[in-house]
């Protein structure tokens, strides 16, 4: 699959570069998206019912168990072509960041190491009460799980309906996408709040912006290059046509 030459040749001459995945991204390696994942026994359940900081509250039995479910799908899945085009990418642009929407942990399972998780990892676990990230592993034990500081309720380690990003973090991500001179989109619809807003802050920042996806979302900046089909067939052709193959 041949990528616009444009592409290529802005990648390849990139000082700063930016990358956005989501959720398109980890389905390629059989991780369903949070909706689709609903099906069985959850199918009967809201979004809002299983990951909102009042469902723990109400009900966080029934959270945890939902948690347990996606960790386990998350445990057995395996990067793909796309996470390693991405590694890859860090390690011949010296100025990258990786921006992610995904909370399985598969960037830094392929060696993506400069990332951020803008929506948190599923595989870790942090008190509710504010107590922070805590080393929690179910094995077996009864749920939910409580907090050995201050024993209030734990919870996963992302960002729910009713969160707001780490401040920090997403400092760090609109500036590093306004100085970016490219940006790529991945495996996301750009709908989702504040991440969807990046690629637009680094169009408007003077950089290319170039999408993969199957489809090109509506909230792509104008003007950005759009790049049809799976990523993990597009994105590592875009890599070998700008630096050769690995």
């Amino acid at each position: 699959m041949k990528p616009p030459v444009d592409a290529a040749a802005a990648l390849r001459t990139a000082g700063r570069l930016v990358a956005l995945t989501g959720a398109g991204v980890s389905a390629e390696s059989g991780i369903p998206t949070f909706r689709d994942a609903q099906t069985g026994l959850w199918a009967r359940f809201k979004p809002e019912e299983l990951a909102t900081e009042r469902a723990l509250r109400r009900d966080p039995v029934r959270v945890w168990e939902w948690y347990l479910t996606r960790r386990s799908q998350v445990a057995q899945a395996q990067p793909n072509a796309a996470h390693g085009a991405i590694a890859r990418l860090e390690r011949l642009v010296p100025d990258f960041l990786l921006l992610t929407q995904n909370v399985d942990g598969l960037h830094a399972r392929a060696g993506s190491t400069k990332l951020i998780e803008l929506h948190g990892n599923i595989a870790r676990t942090r008190c509710a009460e504010g107590c922070g990230v805590v080393d929690w592993k179910s094995n077996g034990a009864e749920l939910p799980p409580h907090c050995e500081r201050c024993g209030g309720l734990l919870r996963p380690d992302v960002v729910w309906f009713d969160d707001l990003l780490d401040p920090l973090a997403l400092q760090s991500a609109q500036q590093r996408s306004a100085a970016a001179d490219v940006f790529l989109v991945v495996g996301t619809a750009l709908e989702v709040f504040p991440a969807a807003a990046l690629p637009s802050i680094a169009s408007a920042g003077g950089a290319v912006v170039a999408v993969f996806d199957t489809t090109r979302p509506r909230g792509a900046p104008p003007g950005a290059l759009f790049v049809a089909g799976r990523a993990g067939e597009t994105l590592p052709a875009l890599v070998e046509a700008a630096f050769g193959a690995a």
